[in-house]
Order: structure tokens, then C-alpha cells, then sequence
């Protein structure tokens, strides 16, 4: 299966002035995982985006592309 580029979370991340090694560790995970979700050589798991969507402050969707809006929902 081939996993979907997260050019989103790439945004996300760096709007923040964040690095992968910050969001991998929020995540507990090694940097070297998330980055594959961020370039799509890994598929990201729904608890991960659920996570990710809780810290960015997002919805699911924003961040899965399903919608454009990126404030989170109400």
C-alpha cells in the first residue's frame, strides 16, 4: 500500500517553528518514523492523526485534506 504525502503536516509543523524531532516526541515515537509520515513512505496511523490534530488545534480532516478549512470543528 502506498501511503499519502502529509504536505499539511509539513505546514503545520513549520508555521510553528517546530522540527520533526519536536512533533516526533510529542508523539513518542523516533524522528525518523514521523518523517515518514510527512514525506508518505509510511502510512500514519488514525491515532497519530487524531493526536496531531489535538495539538495543531485541527480537525482530522484538515490535516487528512478532506476539507480546506483549518480551524477545528464545532
Amino acid at each position: 500500500m502506498i501511503a499519502v504525502k502529509f504536505s499539511r503536516l509539513i505546514d503545520l509543523r513549520t508555521d510553528r517553528d517546530l522540527r520533526q524531532a519536536d512533533v516526533a516526541e510529542y508523539l513518542h515515537m523516533h524522528k525518523e518514523v514521523y518523517g515518514r509520515y510527512e514525506r508518505g513512505t509510511r502510512e500514519i496511523p488514525a491515532w497519530a492523526v487524531v493526536k496531531l490534530a489535538d495539538f495543531y488545534n485541527t480537525s482530522t480532516d484538515y490535516i487528512l485534506g478532506r476539507t480546506n478549512r483549518p480551524g477545528p470543528i464545532r
